[in-house]
C-alpha cells in the first residue's frame, strides 16, 4: 500500500507514515533542466545507489525527468523524512 497524502507545513511537506512506501518528487530550484546532461543523471543514480547501500533505502521505482525526479521509496528503519533529507543533501553536495 502506498500512502500519497502529505500535510503541507511552513517548511514544506511532512511524511506521516514513516515506515510505508511513498511517491515523492524532488525538484530542481527554479525548474532548471539540469538532468538533460548525462553527468547529472549519473550523479542521481550514484546517490540512489549510496542511499540503498548505506541509508536503508528501498527503491521501488524512479524516473529522472529534465528538472525533477519521481521516486517510490521506503525506509528500512522507518525514518523516511531523514532518508529524503539525506538524499537531497547528498545530491546537492555532489553538484
Amino acid at each position: 500500500m502506498i500512502i500519497l497524502k502529505k500535510i503541507k507545513i511552513k517548511e514544506g511537506y511532512t511524511i506521516r507514515y514513516q515506515n510505508l512506501p511513498h511517491f515523492i518528487t524532488p525538484t530542481v530550484v527554479g525548474w532548471i533542466d539540469v538532468f538533460t546532461y548525462q553527468a547529472c543523471r549519473d550523479i542521481v543514480i550514484e546517490c540512489l545507489d549510496y542511499c540503498i547501500k548505506n541509508k536503508g533505502m528501498i527503491l521501488y521505482g524512479y524516473a529522472i525527468m529534465s528538472n525533477h525526479i519521481h521516486l517510490i521509496i521506503q525506509s528500512e528503519q522507518g525514518k523516511l523524512s531523514d532518508l529524503v533529507k539525506d538524499f537531497k543533501k547528498f545530491i546537492a553536495k555532489s553538484f
